[in-house]
Formats: C-alpha cells, sequence, structure tokens
C-alpha cells in the first residue's frame, strides 16, 4: 500500500534541458521516458527515478575524478620522465607453509 503524502514529489529539472551521448538530460540526469512522463508518475515512482538520477550523478563524478587523477599523472610524467609515477604494484606473496599453531 502506498504511503500518502501531503506534498507532491518536485521535478528535478534545473532548466538545463540538452541530452549527453547516452541520452540523458545534462541538468537533471532522467532519461527521455522519465523526461516526458514524469507528470503521469505516482510518487514512488517519481521517488525511485531521483535515486536513480543520484546514482548517475556519482558515477558521472566518480568518472570526471579518475579522468582527472589520469590527466595529473600524464602531466606529471611529462614534466618529470625520469621518475615514476606509476601506482604501485602490489607484490603477490607467497604463503603457502605459513600457518597460525
Amino acid at each position: 500500500m502506498e504511503q500518502l503524502s501531503f506534498l507532491s514529489v518536485p521535478s528535478p529539472c534545473v532548466g538545463v534541458c540538452q541530452t549527453d551521448a547516452r541520452g540523458y538530460c545534462v541538468g537533471c540526469l532522467r532519461n527521455r521516458d522519465e523526461r516526458f512522463n514524469w507528470l503521469h508518475f505516482n510518487d514512488a515512482q517519481k521517488h525511485n527515478i531521483i535515486r536513480l538520477c543520484l546514482q548517475r550523478k556519482r558515477r558521472r563524478q566518480y568518472a570526471k575524478y579518475k579522468a582527472h587523477q589520469i590527466a595529473v599523472k600524464e602531466q606529471q610524467a611529462k614534466v618529470n620522465p625520469q621518475l615514476d609515477f606509476e601506482e604501485e604494484k602490489e607484490d603477490k606473496l607467497d604463503f603457502g607453509d605459513f600457518s597460525l599453531d
């Protein structure tokens, strides 16, 4: 049973109505169906769409963060080619004969 609410769920639209290459709005990160059918969804569906938009925003922010990290490492490698800025790789340790007695 759906819980009653006194206030309707506001649209996450921020007025930047452009789509990216994947079909999501650049402003609110809703897809085409979510934007066009917003008025026909019930409150539970609207809350779910907002949750999905927040996930998409976090993924986009993380992708930008990772791209920035890579760009910084590439810039450091150009400035100081003699230094190795690659991520340290974990050495694989062999604990085959190790036991806790």
